[in-house]
């Protein structure tokens, strides 16, 4: 068992929703305080419901309950990064939750061999009233480590964060960047066995992203494990050589990362031209709704493949349900990896980029020019947002196409063309 780091036989997580109940007889500290604090209002709620007794009226357990997890098996070696792919609502964040000891298990259990790390959600474990110095402090101490240790990793973590100037400032008062960038610090180099890192990478920026990356695999390659939960599949297949696919709660696959991320975006990359709503279905809420998007060829309807040499067109149906609204389309086409390739929207349009929308039915288009993308899979996410900042109705992997090359595009070249996109760029050539 030696090379094992992390065993987990049948877990299981069921939640109540639409409701405080609780599973089992595990309570946190804030649990019971507020359960206390209630009291009084649950009894009098109870007799205005003509149940004097002050008892709870029973309900039935199996139309309010879900199992966030449901029989999750799986063994990790030590050293490795493993990434936890899958749909939002997949089990992921439960997983890690329970792996760090902040919940408990309805059923199976978890061994844990080392000492864990874990970066779930923003300042997941600092406390706001306490400086950045402080609560390095404190982390520390949660994690079993000595005051000598933490105080010679004290400069490295703060260096990493980039917090120097605010190291003394009660941590309430950083933004969402400075938060994470010293939990991340604290997380990875206090030195645990074992790393748990949840999708909360996405609120750095670029720079600290990639600090991050590389901080995980040299963490790996000193011999340490790491769990690794993102959406952003280019991450996972560069950094993790295993991964797990979960499903509703249940693991649909384990093995290589290539071949787990493959099985994963199949579903996602199906080709699909069109998609279309009835309005009291669409994806959006009392500003606008999204009703159609739809991929096709300049040359023609689409059909969810493309010659790298036509042209393609992105278009959607929205419906504006308030006057005076300021919207834009956008749309967000992606890879076969889930990496964004390009966005676009309609701001610079002159009648609609900048005005606001009376209510009524819209359609908007996008011209993709020809030999733009390079051959492959892609998706595309569309959205509307409301004065570029607030989004207002999405759908993620809304229509799904291919690109292929038919070969009077490359001549007698018949390898891989690398790169993500594939211009025609204009060439000269002179005799020296």
């Amino acid at each position: 068992m030696s090379d094992i780091a992390i065993k987990v036989v049948g877990l299981s997580k069921r939640f109540r929703i639409g409701a405080n109940h609780q599973l089992h007889n595990y309570k946190t500290l804030r649990d019971r305080i507020a359960s206390t604090a209630s009291a009084p209002f649950r009894g009098a709620k109870h007799l205005l419901n003509g149940n004097g007794n002050g008892r709870a009226i029973k309900r039935s357990p199996a139309s309010d309950t879900i199992w966030a997890l449901d029989d999750v098996s799986f063994e990790i070696e030590q050293g490795e990064i493993v990434g936890i792919i899958g749909r939002n609502g997949a089990g992921k964040s439960t997983l890690l939750k329970i792996l760090s000891r902040i919940t408990e298990p309805t059923k199976g259990y978890a061994d844990i061999f080392g000492r864990v790390g874990s970066l779930l959600e923003v300042g997941t474990g600092f406390q706001p009233e306490l400086t950045g110095r402080e609560n390095i402090f404190l982390n520390g101490s949660i994690l079993g480590m000595r005051n000598a240790e933490i105080k010679k990793k004290f400069d490295q973590i703060v260096a990493f964060a980039e917090v120097e100037k605010f190291v003394d400032t009660p941590v309430k008062h950083y933004s969402s960047g400075m938060y994470v960038r010293l939990a991340f610090a604290v997380a990875a180099h206090l030195d645990p066995e074992i790393l748990l890192v949840d999708e909360v990478l996405a609120v750095g920026d670029a720079k600290f992203r990639k600090k991050c990356l590389g901080k995980m695999d040299d963490v790996a390659r000193q011999g340490r494990t790491v769990l690794f939960v993102s959406h952003d599949m280019t991450n996972i297949a560069t950094l993790c050589r295993q991964a797990i696919l979960l499903g509703e709660g249940r693991v649909l696959n384990i093995g290589p990362a290539h071949s787990v991320i493959a099985d994963y975006l199949a579903e996602r990359n199906v080709d699909r031209s069109c998609v279309e709503w009835p309005l009291n279905e669409a994806p959006g809420g009392d500003i606008a709704k999204l009703t159609k998007v739809e991929v096709s060829s300049g040359n023609g309807p689409g059909v969810g493949s493309f010659n790298l040499s036509e042209p393609i067109i992105l278009s959607m149906e929205f419906a504006v349900l308030k006057d005076g609204v300021r919207l834009n389309p956008v749309f967000v086409v992606k890879n076969h990896l889930g990496a964004s390739i390009f966005s676009s929207s309609n701001y610079e349009e002159a009648q609609w980029g900048d005005c606001p929308y009376d209510a009524g039915r819209f359609t908007t288009s996008c011209h993709v020019p020809a030999h733009i993308l390079n051959e492959g899979k892609y998706s595309v996410d569309a959205m509307l947002v409301q004065e570029m900042r607030s989004v207002k109705a999405e759908c993620e992997s809304a229509v799904a196409f291919s690109v292929f090359d038919d070969g009077t595009s490359r001549g007698e070249y018949v390898g891989e063309w690398v790169g993500i996109v594939r211009p025609r760029c204009e060439w000269q050539t002179t005799r020296c």
